[in-house]
């Protein structure tokens, strides 16, 4: 059995080791999610002049996205500078004025929509990631990866005690 000082010193490197392996792998995964990782704002979509022919011809309004993604408490605002009327799921929008949405919570919604083709609008809203977040992230994977790197360099024995046994 090796001694009580080893013993810790293994435990403190494995876990830091645990926690460097956990920020490089949460850090990663978060930057594909940064899109999320914001306080929630207005974010607005401008309906142009002649959009109701477009799709009426099956095009689709250049300046309009399919779907969009969103963190919970933003306000979806659109304003319609387009000479017809459009909907937006709960959304009546006409001419020349503008309509807001609160998101309020985490889903993914599929609404109607008159100002596509497919007249069909998806909303992904997700909760903001927040330094607790993933600070939450890190130690959750962190922790556990630490203790068993730990397990594992305890159950292995060292090279010292190969030497003295032969």
């Amino acid at each position: 059995m090796p001694p009580a000082k080893t013993i810790v010193t293994r435990i403190i490197v494995s876990m830091l080791i645990g926690l460097l392996i956990g920020v490089a792998i949460n850090e990663i995964t978060f930057m594909f999610l940064r899109n999320t990782a914001r306080a929630p704002k207005v974010i607005e979509i401008v309906i142009p002049k002649g959009t109701a022919e477009q799709v009426a011809r099956g095009e689709t309004p250049p300046t309009i996205p399919d779907s969009m993604t969103f963190v919970v408490g933003d306000t979806l605002t659109v304003k319609n500078n387009d000479t017809a009327d459009h909907e937006l799921g709960p959304l009546w929008i006409p001419s020349g004025t503008s309509a807001s949405l609160y998101l309020d919570a985490a889903e993914s919604y599929a609404y109607s929509c008159s100002f596509q083709p497919g007249e069909y609008f998806g909303l992904d809203v997700h909760e903001a990631l927040t330094t607790g977040t993933r600070i939450y992230g890190i130690l959750f994977s962190g922790i556990p990866l630490g203790m068993l790197i730990a397990l594992y360099t305890l159950v292995i024995p060292s090279k010292k005690r190969e030497e003295k046994n032969v």
